[in-house]
């Protein structure tokens, strides 16, 4: 008999829609499930990810809290010890430092400390990055200050299959997760599979392959990486690019074998240079595969300055596909 391949059915949607279409699934999978944040219910959230699942879902699965970022992931901590599974979302990574306590010496701690009696299954979300015009205090891009912290996971979703995949991961695991959605993500659209649905979040993917740089990434630094390593195409380079996806635990493997192969690196991370998850990652380079290098490793980070305002300072101060393109090419030796 005829074996026929079903297809499954795409749908055009943006990485917003997917981001909601993952929050509204969780929901009906999992009574224990519900979303708790600043203005993530009358307004729809900050971000329009969770527009009309009020509606939907009402005042008990969708929970509007007050302004205080410690108080309200306090809580949803504290839910999670009690058997819950909230997401907590946090307008901006710029405002979670006001909830640190709570998730560097609550969250992280409290399975050690409790000698295992005890786990935080909850997953927090929130915006970071630049690119919006923002300004200094909703633009920076902390996530490699969090994953400097034993105890949690953190995400980094760039695609769209993650976007609507990784939270139904993160929602399962026993300890805190994190995810750091980039601000310019929000908008892009693409097709993703109607019945999408989880992922893996303990490895990096290789997003385009090649043998003769490695460029590693993660989050809205993953399309401009991609649009460099189109433009070296163009002029003979093969570059590879690897998505981290997870920035802790980070995927060695997937980095080493890359660089393995290609013997050059670059690493673009939107954060700062200095203390960066660049450098973490560069240094594991070295230790686990210097004598695969045929070059030293490249870095394309934020410069060391708040995040300005005005769009062309904005702009120039983040990592950018021509700046990658010529940190690759400095590496090769092509400069």
């Amino acid at each position: 008999m005829k074996q026929e391949t079903v297809k499954a059915q795409m749908i055009e949607t943006t990485y917003r829609e997917a981001a909601k279409e993952a929050i509204r699934d969780a929901i009906k999978r999992d009574e224990r499930v519900f979303l708790m944040g600043e203005d993530v219910g009358r307004y729809g959230g900050c971000y329009a990810v969770s527009k009309g699942l009020l509606a939907e879902f009402g005042p008990e699965k969708i929970r509007d809290t007050p302004l205080s970022e410690s108080g309200f992931t306090g809580a949803g901590i504290g839910a999670a010890m009690a058997g819950m599974r909230p997401i907590v979302e946090v307008m901006t990574v710029n405002f979670s430092l006001l909830a640190l306590d709570q998730i560097l010496n609550t969250a992280a701690t409290v399975r050690h400390m409790s000698g295992n009696q005890f786990g935080v299954p909850v997953v927090i979300r929130m915006a970071t990055g630049a690119g919006r015009q923002l300004a200094a205090q909703h633009s920076h891009s902390l996530e490699g200050w969090y994953a400097h912290i034993p105890g949690i996971k953190v995400l980094a979703p760039a695609t769209l299959e993650d976007a609507r995949g990784m939270l139904w991961t993160a929602l399962e695991d026993p300890d805190p997760v994190l995810i750091f959605e980039n601000v310019m993500l929000y908008n892009m659209s693409g097709t993703l599979a109607a019945d999408a649905g989880p992922v893996d979040i303990d490895k990096a993917a290789v997003r385009r392959p090649g043998h003769d740089i490695s460029l590693i990434t993660y989050g809205g630094s993953l399309w401009k990486t991609l649009e460099a390593a189109t433009s070296l195409a163009a002029e003979g380079i093969d570059a590879e690019v690897i998505d981290l996806r997870s920035l802790r635990p980070l995927d060695d493997a997937t980095i080493m074998a890359s660089v393995a192969k290609t013997r050059r690196a670059v690493i673009v991370d939107e954060g700062w240079r200095s203390g960066s998850l660049a450098a973490e990652i560069g240094m594991r380079i070295v230790e686990q595969a210097f004598w695969e290098l045929d070059a030293p490793i490249g870095r394309v980070c934020s410069e060391e300055v708040p995040i300005p305002y005005p769009r062309h300072l904005e702009n120039a101060s983040i990592p950018q596909a021509p700046k990658i393109v010529a940190a690759a090419k400095a590496v090769l030796g092509r400069a």
